[in-house]
């Protein structure tokens, strides 16, 4: 089901994969240059709903008005809060999360908004080649229960680059930024979506 939500950073389209019984709503929006057609969202959204998750596909105004270029973080803030009252309406707790660039929104506004959860794939802890342009800020301050999900081999913050804190890590090796696994990997494309699939079900039971 889709649904078409204004905001005030302007139009955004929620797509929605329900849970026939569902306990709570995991909202996911994409990064600054794809959309939720991302391999990581998508197994999400086709996995999760068996394990009594609705998954909410949240498409930012940016990507509904057609533009090839994220706005400012604040416009995507804005974009969050605005789709906010979509995802809370059906009165189960909401983990905030997305990819890359969504997943820094998830993590800046979870306090704000009163998510239950945050989940944070890809996120960028630094511009590929600038780790001294940390974002640590950002997914240390969540003041929720957070799960980071990171591939071994992603440019924007390898799992070791991580500072200590209370959130949790999993590791999907040779990933890159988006998940993508190299064919001399020690694993297939389709054992990384699982990894992914799997640990977020895991998490997500674990939260209560």
């Amino acid at each position: 089901m889709i649904e078409i939500v204004e905001t005030d950073a302007g139009t955004a389209r929620i797509t929605w994969h329900r849970a026939g019984d569902s306990g709570l709503v995991l909202a996911l929006s994409h990064g600054a240059g794809g959309g939720v057609e991302a391999r990581d969202l998508q197994a999400l959204a086709h996995a999760l709903p068996a394990h009594g998750v609705t998954v909410a596909l949240v498409e930012q105004p940016w990507r509904v008005a057609g533009k090839k270029v994220a706005p400012a973080p604040k416009t995507l803030d804005a974009g969050w809060r605005g789709i906010w009252p979509a995802l809370a309406g059906m009165e189960l707790p909401v983990v905030s999360g997305g990819r890359s660039a969504g997943a820094r929104v998830a993590c800046r506004t979870a306090a704000e908004l009163g998510a239950h959860a945050v989940l944070a794939l890809s996120f960028p802890l630094h511009p590929p080649g600038k780790p001294e342009k940390s974002r640590a800020g950002e997914l240390l301050g969540t003041g929720v229960p957070t799960l980071v999900v990171q591939g071994g081999n992603d440019p924007f913050g390898k799992p070791e680059e991580f500072p200590e804190g209370s959130y949790e890590l999993v590791e999907v090796a040779y990933g890159d930024h988006g998940f993508a696994v190299p064919k001399r990997a020690g694993i297939t494309q389709e054992r990384a979506l699982e990894i992914i699939t799997e640990s977020v079900a895991r998490w997500l039971a674990s939260l209560g």
